[in-house]
């Protein structure tokens, strides 16, 4: 996700850097913590340290299960998210989208849509085979799903990779939003300097 934002030229190169490494240290210390706790339960089997592996269908149907479910997460949040009236309930969507994949894709994949998240638990698994799959069906997927976006909607369509903008919390992205009204801002001191009156 923050890989599709970038791209769209909303999350700025250096911030790009360190949520993805945030994302990876995050994820390696989640498993490194869940396994000190819960030891053997974790890191056997069944569970095995949750490692993303293909299903019983093989590697290519869990490339395109990976992808298709990346591609609707991707899809979902670039339309909610830039509608206005639903926009705050972006989270919910993803939530519910979660679930789904959770119930119905995880057998074909073990559902990623996260590089970091098959990463950090494939390293201490040391559970290798295929995590070509992890690292690049999640990025295509929601590659696919912004073009499609900015041509169905048009280049303009996203505004920002803050989800939800009905908070007091200022916005740190590339925001459209912000970006409008610091040109309002600016717009409005000019003419007073210039001593037009303007009603607002």
């Amino acid at each position: 996700m923050t890989l599709t934002f970038f791209r769209l030229g909303k999350v700025r190169p250096w911030d790009a850097v360190f949520y993805i490494a945030a994302q990876f240290v995050g994820g390696a210390a989640g498993v490194l913590v869940t396994s000190a706790v819960l030891q053997e339960r974790f890191q056997q089997p069944p569970v095995s340290y949750v490692a993303t592996l293909p299903g019983p269908f093989g590697p290519s149907v869990a490339f395109l299960a990976e992808t298709i479910i990346s591609f609707t997460m991707m899809g979902m949040v670039l339309t909610v998210s830039n509608t206005k009236l639903l926009a705050r309930y972006t989270g919910l969507f993803a939530g519910a989208l979660v679930f789904a994949f959770i119930t119905l894709e995880a057998p074909f994949s073990g559902m990623s849509m996260n590089p970091a998240r098959s990463v950090s638990s494939a390293a201490p698994a040391r559970a290798w085979r295929a995590l070509w799959i992890y690292l690049s069906a999640p990025v295509l997927g929601m590659f696919m799903a912004a073009d499609a976006n900015r041509w169905i909607r048009g280049p303009h369509a996203v505004l920002c990779a803050k989800l939800n903008h009905q908070t007091t919390r200022r916005c740190i992205f590339c925001c459209s939003r912000t970006s409008g009204l610091l040109l309002a801002v600016v717009a409005l001191a000019l003419c007073r300097d210039m001593g037009l009156e303007v009603h607002v």
